[in-house]
């Protein structure tokens, strides 16, 4: 934030790569002031990683809308998404809002069911 001071908010993933199938996913963000992180994500059956970083950006675009006042829930969104994105195949993420709704408020193991 200090090489670009005009910016409200640093955003990214933290990815681990267990395997070619097996990945570790989530995200933080930064305010200015304070740093979010979300659980992190066990995806044990990955699909397909293409669109996996365009899913996150979409999904942290939404949730920051749907959001406004609530940076966590935003950048739970986002990374809920791109989870499950990981497990269909080709560029888009064709999953619903309540599938991602329901990973955020999923069991405490933090491992992707679909």
């Amino acid at each position: 934030m200090e090489k670009f001071p005009r910016a409200k908010k640093v955003i990214t993933t933290l990815i681990r790569s267990i395997s070619a199938s097996h990945n570790t996913w989530a995200g933080v963000l930064y305010d200015g002031e304070k740093m979010y992180e979300t659980p992190q994500y066990q995806i044990t059956d990955i699909v397909d990683r293409v669109g996996g970083g365009d899913s996150f950006m979409g999904g942290l675009i939404y949730g920051l809308l749907k959001y406004p006042e609530d940076d966590q829930n935003a950048l739970d969104f986002a990374v809920a998404a791109s989870c499950l994105k990981h497990t269909i195949k080709g560029d888009a993420n064709l999953v619903t809002v309540a599938e991602v709704e329901k990973l955020m408020g999923g069991d405490a193991s933090g491992r992707v069911a679909r």
